[in-house]
């Protein structure tokens, strides 16, 4: 009978640290183990690689959601120390998430009221505000006001100073054949922290920029699969106060915020067609962190409304790569996913509905609805007006020389614990994150976005109201998938062999 080794919390502290340097491609010197590992900004993939790397070690699975309720490398280091090495796989300790009630997260600051009477003119803004600028989305958005704008564009970003923070702003607008010189002297960093009471910005510029700001929009958040919602909140939600606060100092500000179909994720509405300005008050059934900020921080954004602050919502789905170039980010889940059932070579068999909109409709759409002055007070979805099946997709990367089946979902799983265990494989560190179970129904994730679960998003308002604009979310056809296919290709990110 062999004995698993035992690591004292200095020794599993040491690990961590190592590992997520190498995952943050920085020095151990770097990395602070008092420090909040959320700080740290890593998406669920990075953590995932975290935990893979931790059960290689320990020789049992922590759960995902140990990282947030121990948020620190020496708090977690020596939770792990105290685990028994000896259980099994089935006798992995749960942790129950304290009740969390969504509706009396609903509070906004009532010290955020708009003040003065300034005329609000959305077609011809002179200075933007924008959030998650060296996002995806972000980044697309920056595109599109840079070119139907003469505005400049206040950025917050995250960094040590204003040379570190434009030096992120062009690196993210590079990787997306975005960046052009001559927008240098339109787009303006501005050193800050979603996370931090205003905004991590001095009082003094916090002052200026709400006198001088014309209109904000605000597309960052946290995006996170693992992380629970009190790991979340402090970005996603007091961040959202925060851009409300600019909003309505000084002078009104008109809000544009990009939300999510997520909002709409309880399963109160599994089957039933939701439309753009219903209501969502129920949230009972949303069991992502993510999705729970998304739901509180659009209802502090609708109190804002209701406090007279000119607001419109904009709820994209998932985002897919641009329709014309291909060009996408291949760390986000839904690419690793692919990337990783092709490397199985097979599919789960589910009824998975491919609702993606590329990221040229929604920033084009965003950028469009936010110059119609009858835009104010609406909420718009950017949902794929005629989704695909997976079964489709599946049917169509066949004919491009993947070898593919798609297998019974319980079987998928089988095989995803038992055969895939080749590092390079996505999946391998997304295993502990696919396979988690959640909530008291011990479901998966998976589980979560099959249809049967899910709301029937229309758009049809959202349709008509960008009707002579020349925007047009492209079909989920052969054409959109060969060019997102031959991206990934070139870039070797998807191969053959």
């Amino acid at each position: 009978m062999s004995l698993k080794t035992t690591y004292s919390a200095v020794q599993i502290q040491e690990f961590m640290v190592s590992n997520l340097a190498e995952v943050l491609e920085t020095t151990p010197e770097e990395i602070d183990v008092n420090e909040h590992l959320e700080n740290y900004g890593l998406d669920s993939a990075q953590a995932m690689v975290i935990i893979s790397k931790l059960e290689n070690l320990l020789g049992f699975k922590p759960s995902p959601v140990l990282l947030w309720h121990y948020p620190t490398i020496a708090k977690l280091a020596q939770r792990l120390s105290e685990e028994n090495p000896g259980k099994s796989s089935t006798e992995e300790s749960k942790i129950v998430a304290p009740f969390l009630d969504l509706g009396a997260e609903v509070v906004l600051d009532a010290n955020i009221i708009p003040m003065g009477n300034n005329k609000i003119d959305v077609t011809n803004p002179k200075n933007i505000f924008l959030t998650g600028g060296t996002g995806y989305l972000g980044a697309f958005i920056i595109k599109e006001l840079l070119a139907e704008t003469q505005a400049n564009i206040y950025c917050l970003v995250r960094a040590n100073n204003v040379t570190e923070a434009k030096s992120k702003l062009e690196k993210n607008l590079q990787q997306y054949a975005i960046w052009d010189d001559k927008y240098s002297q339109r787009i303006i960093p501005v050193v800050g922290d979603l996370a931090q009471p205003l905004l991590g910005i001095s009082e003094s510029e916090f002052t200026e920029l709400s006198t001088n700001i014309d209109t904000i929009y605000h597309s960052a958040a946290l995006l996170n699969y693992v992380y629970p919602y009190s790991a979340l909140k402090t970005a996603n939600v007091l961040g959202t106060q925060e851009v409300i606060r600019l909003a309505c100092q000084n002078k009104i500000k008109p809000l544009h915020y990009v939300s999510s179909v997520a909002v709409f994720e309880s399963n109160a509405y599994a089957g039933k067609v939701v439309k753009e300005q219903d209501s969502f008050d129920d949230w009972q059934g949303i069991f992502l962190g993510y999705s729970q900020t998304k739901w509180v921080a659009e209802k502090l954004v609708k109190i804002a409304g209701e406090r007279g602050l000119p607001i419109t919502i904009y709820r994209p789905p998932l985002i897919a790569g641009d329709s014309k170039t291909g060009i996408c980010n291949t760390h986000d889940f839904i690419n690793l996913m692919i990337k990783g059932c092709l490397q199985m070579g097979s599919f789960p068999d589910v009824d998975y509905m491919l609702d993606m909109s590329p990221v040229d409709y929604v920033s084009k759409a965003v950028v469009y609805l936010s110059k119609q002055e009858k835009s104010i007070g609406q909420a718009f979805h950017l949902q794929h007006p005629q989704p695909a099946s997976l079964k489709s997709l599946v049917e169509w990367i066949r004919t491009f020389g993947f070898k593919l089946e798609m297998i019974p979902y319980q079987q998928w799983q089988d095989d995803l614990i038992n055969n895939v265990t080749d590092k390079e494989n996505p999946l391998y560190t997304l295993k502990p994150f696919l396979l988690e179970r959640w909530s008291d129904e011990q479901i998966t994730i998976p589980d979560l976005y099959l249809q049967a679960r899910r709301p029937i998003i229309s758009c049809e308002e959202t349709l008509k109201a960008l009707q002579g604009s020349s925007i047009v979310c492209p079909e989920i056809d052969s054409q959109l998938l060969l060019t997102y296919t031959s991206y990934l290709m070139q870039t070797g990110f998807l191969s053959l062999v």
